[in-house]
């Protein structure tokens, strides 16, 4: 296989160098969730809990005891 003279391997360029986390900031900590989160938590926690406390409709339970 040729190469461009330089392209060829073992010629330099970036082999061997290392590109890492090393330069990177820590991370902050997280902090608490925004009240705009927290919002669509509660709206999400309020809908299935009615989708919990919803009865079943006669007409699936019927079918669901075909199954058996």
């Amino acid at each position: 296989m040729s190469y461009p003279s330089s392209e060829k391997p073992g010629d330099g360029g970036l082999q061997g160098e290392v590109v890492g986390s090393d330069n990177q900031p820590p991370k902050p900590p997280r902090t608490p969730p925004a009240p705009a989160n927290k919002n669509v938590g509660d709206a999400l926690r309020a809908v299935y809990r009615e989708a919990v406390e919803e009865t079943v409709p006669d007409d699936l339970l019927d079918l669901l005891k075909k199954l058996d």
